[in-house]
């Protein structure tokens, strides 16, 4: 192992040990999350076909000033597709408003564009995101984790593993989905060490595609994947569907337009306006 990447493990063991915001999985699992970031189109156009097909939706993590971008990942999301996530009944969440690295910036310019994240979606859709969040680039530091977790129901990383007993709602861990059918074998273990568990696995990937990018996968992995995991009888939940059975999805009321009404009344409750004035990161 080289220098670099012992450094990187005790990073992330000291990341997974501070300012923790547990809660009790219980015996709600085994549960299986798909979870998609930024997001490319592709995501929506076939990897949401894909889930469909088995019963399963996902989390779209949004970073609201990559729409109608095109980038390294391909075509990202238009505004139709926003609608479309919810009308299908995926969990729309946000990601940052410019997808910020936590490691990157000051903690107050980190959050603020979390915060910027959080305006933008609910600005273009009449109501907020669920309240879920993910790091981009699953960039965290202990003292945005400490800031930053307090004002959401929950907050996903990049760090592997599986969630439970307890579950850290400040830093979700969560396993990249990434590549071809090479990456199969690997991702029916997590399946199973989780079905043994009784625990909660959060996969992560961008875009789906013939030819993804580095941080996508191939149609032919998702498939196998969702399908391994329907076969062993994992629950199918987006991370608001979980927060809602821990009971840490906050049921707020809050005015929505007209235009956006019908979208929503399958949605799940969305969170209130956590977000502090004055010194953010304290």
């Amino acid at each position: 192992m080289t220098l670099r990447s012992r450094a990187g493990n005790v990073r992330r063991k000291i990341l997974s040990a501070v300012y923790q915001r547990p809660v009790a999985l219980g015996a709600i699992g085994p549960i299986v999350t798909f979870t998609f970031d930024d997001f490319p189109r592709s995501a929506l156009t076939v990897g949401a076909k894909v889930l469909e097909s088995f019963g399963a939706r996902a989390t779209y993590y949004v970073a609201m000033s990559l729409m109608n971008m095109t980038n390294s990942l391909g075509e990202q999301f238009r505004e139709e597709d926003l609608f479309s996530v919810l009308d299908r009944g995926h969990e729309l969440a946000s990601h940052t408003l410019s997808h910020l690295s936590a490691r990157r910036s000051t903690c107050d310019a980190f959050v603020r564009d979390a915060e910027k994240g959080e305006e933008a979606i609910r600005e273009k859709m009449g109501i907020p995101s669920s309240g879920n969040f993910a790091y981009p680039y699953g960039d965290v530091t202990p003292k945005v984790k400490r800031n930053l977790g307090a004002r959401l129901t929950s907050c996903r990383g990049t760090i592997g593993g599986l969630n439970g007993p307890s579950v850290d709602l400040n830093l979700l861990r969560a396993n990249s989905l990434y590549g071809d059918l090479d990456r199969e074998e690997a991702a029916k273990q997590l399946i199973l060490e989780n079905e043994r568990r009784r625990s909660w696995l959060i996969f992560y990937t961008h875009d789906v595609a013939a030819g993804p990018s580095r941080f996508g996968c191939f149609p032919q992995l998702l498939r196998e994947v969702c399908s391994f995991a329907a076969t062993r009888g994992a629950r199918f939940m987006t991370v608001a569907e979980v927060m809602k059975e821990l009971g840490q999805q906050p049921e707020v009321p809050m005015e929505r337009n007209l235009q956006t009404e019908s979208r929503m009344r399958n949605q799940f409750p969305m969170h209130s306006s956590r977000w502090l004035s004055g010194d953010i990161c304290g």
